[in-house]
C-alpha cells in the first residue's frame, strides 16, 4: 500500500483511511440511532451501544494515523488552484472535522468513566479516565450528543463541498480522494 501522495492524488493509504473511516462513521451513526428499535435494557441494544463504542474508539485510532500521513506526506495540489478563502475554508473544515474525531470519542469514553460502566474495547476493558461524577457524566453526555448533532453537518458540508469542487468548479479536488478516478 502506498504511503506517500502524488502529484495529483493521494496516496493509496490515505484514500483507503478516508474512505474506511466515513464508513465506520456512518455504522457508528446507524448504531446509536437504530438502538431505538430495541426495547431499553434487551442484550441486542447493549450489544449496539457497546459496538457504538468500540467502533468511536477505533475512529481516534485511526485519525491519529490520518493526521501522521498528513504531515509526513503533504497533500496533492488543487488543480486549477483554488482562491485564498477557499483554501482557508478547506483547511478549518478538515481541522474541524478532525477534532470532531478525536473529542466525540474521548466524550463517549469519559461518559462510561463517569457513569463508572465498563469501558469495552473488543475483548479488553480499558481504564477508565476519570471517577464516577454524576456531575462529569451529565456534561460528558451533553457534549458528546451536541458533537454528534454537529457532526451530521460538518460530514454534510464536506460531502457538498467535494461535489461543488467536482460537479461545478471541475476542479480536481474530489478526484485526488477517490479510488478509481472520476
Amino acid at each position: 500500500m502506498t504511503l506517500s501522495n502524488k502529484m495529483n492524488r493521494y496516496a493509496v493509504a490515505s484514500i483507503s483511511l478516508h474512505w474506511g473511516m466515513a464508513l465506520l462513521i456512518a455504522l457508528i451513526y446507524a448504531l446509536i440511532e437504530l438502538r431505538e428499535m430495541f426495547p431499553r435494557g434487551s442484550d441486542f441494544r447493549e450489544a449496539m451501544k457497546a459496538l457504538h463504542f468500540m467502533l468511536g474508539l477505533c475512529v481516534l485510532a485511526l485519525v491519529a494515523v490520518r493526521i501522521w500521513l498528513h504531515w509526513a506526506h503533504p497533500a496533492p495540489p488543487v488543480q486549477p488552484p483554488p482562491p485564498l478563502w477557499q483554501k482557508r475554508a478547506a483547511t478549518a473544515m478538515h481541522l474541524a472535522l478532525m477534532l470532531f474525531m478525536v473529542a466525540t470519542p474521548i466524550l463517549g469514553w469519559l461518559l462510561l468513566s463517569a457513569e463508572g460502566k465498563p469501558i469495552p474495547f473488543f475483548g479488553l476493558d480499558l481504564p477508565p479516565l476519570i471517577g464516577v461524577s454524576e456531575t462529569a457524566a451529565g456534561w460528558s453526555e451533553e457534549l458528546h450528543e451536541a458533537l454528534g448533532t454537529i457532526g451530521y453537518f460538518l460530514i454534510g458540508l464536506h460531502t457538498a463541498a467535494a461535489l461543488y469542487h467536482h460537479y461545478f468548479l471541475r476542479d480536481n479536488t474530489l478526484r485526488r480522494m477517490v479510488p478509481h478516478r472520476l
